[in-house]
Formats: C-alpha cells, structure tokens, sequence
C-alpha cells in the first residue's frame, strides 16, 4: 500500500505529514483474533489507519481491538517510516498520531530515524502546575471581557515523564471560556517555530483524520470483516 501511495504522485515531496489513528470495526462473526474493547461490549478489530495530511490513504494494519503498546505502535512506525524512505529517501517525515501513540519506545523511534513528530500529551499533575499561573491570567482575561468569546494562552516549555530518555519540547494551549478552563498538551521535536502556530497551524488539523476514516469505511466498505478469518478480512 506503501509503494501505491508513493507512486501516485508526479513529484517527489520534499515532506510529508501522516496522520495515524486507530478506529473499531466490529465482526461480523466469530474470529478468534478479535477481542472486545474495555468501552465497548461487542467484539471486533481496531486497525491502525495512517492518512497523510491531504487525506491520501497510505496504509492500514488489522489489529486486535485493543490499544497497542508503546513497542507495537514503534515497530509500526519502523515498518512504516522504512517503507516509505525505500521510495523517497530525502522526504521529509512528520507523524501526527493520536495521545495513545506517544509513549517513550515511539518517540525514542521517532529520533533515531530523524522523523518530526507533534503527539497530543495526556495532562498530568506536573504538566498541571506548569501551566497554573497562566490558567489564573487567561482567566483574569476572560473575566475582563465582555465574554462573548473564548480567550486561548499558549506556553511553551521543557518537560519529561519519568519513563522518558530525555526532556522534549511542550507547548501548553489554555481556552477559557463561559463553561469551564480546558487546558491540552502536546510534545514535540519541531523547533524554529511560535506555540501558536505549531499547535493552531499543525496539530489541530490532526482532526480531519477521524473525517478520512469515515469516509474510508463508507466508501469503501473498510469495516467489512465478515470472514471468520483474519486473514481474508
């Protein structure tokens, strides 16, 4: 599938970006190697889809539904990444996968085949507190206006799980609006370029993925799995 997608094009790029994302697809029938989902009762698949960022289909893995680990999702990033370089060798590669993806074995992966990557950071304590005074200001802000609208902060820093191999680049988004205070969180190795845009510019159009999945199974009835058999699916 790899080779397809690379052949499609005229020009080889100079860069790339890929999305990557998994969705669940349920069985039609018995299949010894699907499982159920902790959120969902019914058994099935949850493939891992990768799209570029124009919304071409590059390649899709049938998988048990369960969310892959750190070592499985790097040695398909591996496969992936190699597949892509033995067609275009000087392309350059940014992933753009969902929060499930980042994980110490991924970006260590990520880094040592040169590859860009923007992964979405779950929140945690410590990245809590490191955005506490500007949750506090933006509030102050929006409380200021006439709060017709939402009031959005970016900060940029330094931080690292214990798990991982080295500190990595966080930008911090900070929305305050009439509901609530929603801050997220994304790491990543891109350098150069301002919280605001890395974060508005690249990893909210991260979105139109789910839009290419659907219309993937739609179009192409990619969520038939009636065959008791993995393998024929």
């Amino acid at each position: 599938m790899v080779d397809l997608y690379c052949a499609s094009f005229r020009q080889v790029p100079k860069r790339i970006v890929l999305d990557i994302d998994d969705t669940f697809v349920p069985c039609m029938a018995a299949d010894n190697c699907a499982c159920s989902t902790p959120i969902m009762t019914n058994t099935g698949f949850q493939p891992i889809v990768v799209f570029d960022g124009d919304g071409r289909f590059v390649g899709a893995v049938l998988r048990p539904a369960k969310p892959p680990s750190g070592l499985r999702s790097a040695r398909h990033l591996r496969r992936l990444v190699q597949a892509i370089r033995s067609n275009w060798p000087n392309t350059r590669i940014l992933i753009r996968p969902t929060d499930i993806y980042c994980s110490p074995p991924v970006i260590n992966r990520c880094r040592a085949n040169d590859v860009d990557f923007i992964f979405g950071l779950a929140p945690t304590t410590t990245l809590r507190k490191q955005v506490a005074d500007l949750e506090a200001s933006t509030l102050a802000r929006f409380e200021a206006s006439a709060k017709t609208n939402k009031v959005r902060c970016f900060k940029e820093f330094f931080d690292g799980a214990t798990s991982w191999s080295r500190v990595e680049g966080i930008i911090a988004r900070v929305e305050v609006g009439a509901q609530n205070t929603d801050s997220r969180f994304i790491v990543t190795n891109l350098a150069g370029g301002k919280a605001k845009a890395l974060y508005a510019d690249f990893n909210c159009r991260r979105g139109a993925a789910e839009n290419h999945i659907t219309s993937w199974k739609t179009h192409l009835a990619a969520d038939r799995t009636s065959c008791i058999r993995a393998t024929a699916n």
